[in-house]
């Protein structure tokens, strides 16, 4: 009994915080602010560009390799801010706090990196190192630098650019083996993708 108790009090904590984050957004990250429209940007621009330069003919093998970017960065973005490592200090809707990245801007520009390398006969792993490089040290500093991604303890770029190599390579393996279980025939030496 006191195993659930102590249990209760932690959940109790954990929505005490939640509340502490959500009286946040409303004072410092609504949509009065000028975060909070580059933020919506972030989100719904990418979305855009992908609805126009996405290759219609192979939609759905890319949508699920972006699927499974989103999913997989999701797990490792709400893993390193239940860790402790970053956080994002505005959002756009503050139970979700990097929806932006997550759900549009990282997944929609691998997915066009994926559909470039595939359309072009591109090495993927090397074209995917190079834009998680981009997104790591670049894009990351810029984001902490007008105070939009925090990061604390000993986090630094390199282990983002760690995470982003891990979901990249699992995304590919991942749709790899749906592509297989799909067509049992298929190889990646004779792909028709």
């Amino acid at each position: 009994m006191d195993r659930l108790r102590d249990f209760d009090k932690i959940v109790y904590g954990r929505k005490e915080n939640t509340d502490s984050l959500i009286n946040y957004w409303i004072e410092y990250s609504n949509p009065l602010t000028w975060q909070f429209w580059v933020l919506v940007a972030i989100l719904l621009v990418p979305l855009a560009i992908l609805y126009i330069k996405i290759d219609k003919s192979k939609v759905f093998l890319i949508g699920f390799y972006g699927y499974s970017v989103h999913v997989f960065f999701t797990f490792i973005d709400v893993y390193g801010i239940n860790s402790g490592y970053w956080h994002y200090p505005y959002q756009v809707f503050p139970a979700l706090p990097s929806i932006s990245l997550d759900t549009s801007m990282v997944p929609v520009a691998f997915m066009l990196v994926y559909q470039w390398t595939l359309n072009n006969h591109k090495n993927y792993y090397l074209y995917t190192i190079i834009t998680a490089a981009i997104f790591a040290f670049i894009l990351k500093p810029l984001l902490v630098s007008i105070d939009l991604f925090k990061m604390y303890g000993k986090i630094n770029y390199f282990h983002l650019f760690i995470g982003y190599i891990a979901v990249l390579l699992i995304a590919k393996v991942i749709t790899w083996l749906f592509l297989k279980l799909y067509n049992p025939t298929f190889s990646p030496k004779n792909r028709k993708e």
